[in-house]
């Protein structure tokens, strides 16, 4: 009789555990599922890929518009630089200057202005790929040189 007293007294307990070890997983879903609107397993799975394929679409939209804007930012002026000289060392001071507009692709425009007592010049010279079709002076290299760095 004491043995069947103890094999009924483990069985108690095994199921005693069991029961506690289905009340704490019941517990645990109810924590996952709250708030979820969903009434099982199944439904939050499916929430949860409709995040994911939002997101997905999100992520391609997002990798378009920064590829977009690398373009854009590629040809815009990135690079300005400015220098002022004299181009007559005999008489004047330094009011004469060189400008130059650059994007990262070393295409731009130099402005140029030469100024004596009487008289004010501007130049300007278009730029592909950091030279010009037209004669550059010292300072106008110097500028395109700085502003493409």
């Amino acid at each position: 009789m004491s043995t069947t007293l103890i094999i009924l007294y483990a069985a108690c307990g095994v199921i005693v555990l069991q029961l506690a070890w289905i009340i704490m997983t019941e517990l645990r879903l109810k924590k996952v599922f709250r708030g979820k609107g969903a009434e099982d397993l199944e439904g939050m799975l499916k929430d949860v890929a409709e995040g994911i394929s939002k997101l997905e679409q999100a992520n391609k939209e997002i990798t378009r518009l920064l590829n977009e804007h690398d373009g854009r930012i590629k040809t815009s002026i990135r690079g300005v630089e400015l220098t002022r000289f004299n181009p007559f060392q005999e008489a004047g001071s330094n009011q004469s200057f060189a400008i130059a507009l650059m994007n990262e692709e070393g295409d731009g425009l130099v402005l140029s202005s030469l100024y004596s007592r009487d008289r004010m010049s501007i130049f300007a010279k278009p730029v592909k790929k950091g030279t010009s079709d037209f004669e550059l002076t010292t300072e106008e290299k110097g500028v395109i040189q700085k502003a493409t760095r």
